[in-house]
């Protein structure tokens, strides 16, 4: 029933748009051709390029240019045709994100009430020091050594906005401290950060969803694994991070160059 209501809906949409785009064609392509073509070539006689412009609407109106008036129809109907067209594959593709995004928000509290692991951890905050109650950038780094023990590994997904006990804590402290206070701002941050300091290819690994969850949000960070080695740099010395178990680990350059000739054989 929903498809059939669905499928009538996108039906009468398109029989709009052909009456819409023939009125188009023929009551503004028409005379707009008309008064141009009086500007460019000046036909004779004393009439004025308006009154030229409306008395080749009346003839059109009248019948007496069938050809004419037929052919602007068709293209305002095949412009209108397209335009609708365009309009119902953005409307199919919200949708289908409205559907994926409430599938993630009943999945969320799933996931969170499975605890962290070793393809899950919880962050309360990006920046914002919650015991401090203030900015520690040094916040900032632990998020990107867990992205990048990720990226280095199998993948995983990051919560920022909740506790490691699962208690939803928000993004609102995180909001106050960014020039544009909201979730696009939020993500613009995180996704500078990882292209500052892991590099702008390692974006392409990262997915960001933005849940609300208790009155409060809760930004969901999906990431893949890598095709390179994902080093953080820290001063002049950049570190390679992985996973082990529910923790994130800094290898030594031995262990380093072991586990990208490994994980990365050439």
């Amino acid at each position: 029933m929903q498809f059939s209501w669905q499928l009538r809906s996108r039906l009468r949409m398109f029989a709009i748009a052909l009456l819409l785009g023939a009125a188009v064609g023929i009551f503004v392509l028409y005379p707009a051709n008309e008064f141009v073509y009086y500007q460019e070539y000046q036909p004779p006689g004393n009439s004025t390029a308006a009154e030229f412009t409306v008395s080749q609407m009346h003839r059109s109106i009248r019948g007496q240019t069938p050809k004419k008036t037929t052919f602007y129809a068709v293209v305002g109907m095949i412009l209108s045709i397209g335009g609708a067209g365009l309009y119902s594959s953005m409307q199919r593709r919200s949708e289908r994100i409205e559907q994926l995004s409430a599938a993630l928000q009943s999945d969320l509290h799933t996931l969170i009430a499975q605890g962290e692991s070793a393809n899950l951890e919880f962050k309360s905050s990006f920046r914002w020091d919650l015991r401090e109650n203030k900015v520690n950038r040094a916040l900032e780094g632990v998020i990107l050594k867990t992205l990048a023990g990720y990226m280095n590994g199998s993948g995983g997904t990051l919560l920022i906005g909740v506790a490691d006990d699962g208690a939803i804590v928000g993004l609102q402290n995180d909001y106050k401290t960014l020039k544009k206070p909201d979730r696009d701002g939020f993500e613009q941050a995180l996704m500078t950060a990882i292209a500052t300091k892991i590099g702008a290819d390692a974006c392409r690994s990262v997915q960001m969803v933005v849940h609300s969850m208790d009155n409060k949000e809760v930004c969901r960070v999906m990431v893949a694994s890598a095709s390179r080695p994902m080093y953080v740099k820290e001063g002049e010395a950049p570190r390679l991070y992985v996973r082990t178990g529910v923790s994130t680990r800094e290898l030594n350059v031995q262990e380093a160059i072991n586990y990208t000739s490994d994980r990365w054989p050439k």
